[in-house]
């Protein structure tokens, strides 16, 4: 694997991949909207950018072209299905056989089997609701984006992150697939590692088709559980 494109690289999570994946010595495209580009500056010449929206079919057609794997931010932005419109644009043009990671939070499920914290759920209700009125934030669009991920053909992974902190890196998160696992209870991830982890799952062939979710490797629960967290697929 080569060339990958970033959808959504001037969010901190975007420049957090772009940073490992340079690293590992990949191509790096990127999509973000123009008023975002500025950010990016420090980048120079290592990252090819295609300005535009990320829900943009021309846009994303152009910058996934080539590529063998895409990581994609899926920000429930607005409420005109900004969500999943960029998830359809990706499943749509990304060449055959190219690895599709795309990234969300904890309140997704694949299978319902996940069992959230009643801070979670009430946080999802309560801000769900508000942020949608205020024409804010659409948490709705991101199922919906999963969703369609869920049931495509493609070779794609969706990571969900736990609550995120900066700092340096602890290593990769662990990760299991269904939120309510005490490997999990933390909910704390470096912002950097769920960066990390999104980059690794290119070339993890165990995560395709997983919805892992994650947490950090130095967490309390994650240290509590250390010895659990050895038979969880990671």
């Amino acid at each position: 694997m080569k060339r990958i494109c970033i959808i959504g690289i001037s969010g901190k999570l975007g420049q957090y991949m772009a940073e490992h994946a340079l690293s590992l010595g990949y191509e790096v495209n990127g999509v973000c909207r123009p008023e975002s580009a500025h950010k990016l500056v420090r980048f120079g010449d290592r990252i090819k950018l295609f300005p535009g929206r990320t829900d943009s079919r021309p846009t994303i057609a152009r910058a996934v072209r080539g590529c063998d794997g895409v990581l994609t931010v899926l920000a429930p932005w607005g409420v005109e299905n900004y969500a999943s419109g960029t998830a359809r644009a990706v499943l749509d043009n990304a060449d055959n056989g190219a690895r599709l990671i795309f990234s969300c939070g904890w309140h997704i499920t694949r299978d319902g089997r996940d069992r959230y914290p009643l801070k979670l759920r009430t946080f999802v209700a309560v801000f769900g609701k508000v942020a949608r009125w205020l024409r804010f934030v659409d948490l709705e669009d991101q199922v919906r984006a999963t969703d369609m991920i869920f049931s495509s053909d493609r070779l794609w992974t969706v990571v969900r992150g736990s609550d995120l902190e900066e700092g340096e890196s602890e290593g990769l998160p662990v990760w299991s697939r269904h939120v309510g696992d005490p490997v999990l209870a933390s909910n704390l991830t470096r912002r950097t590692d769920f960066a990390l982890f999104m980059v690794h799952a290119l070339t993890d062939d165990r995560l395709i088709h997983e919805a892992p979710a994650i947490v950090g490797r130095s967490s309390s629960s994650a240290r509590k559980h250390a010895d659990r967290a050895a038979t969880v697929p990671a």
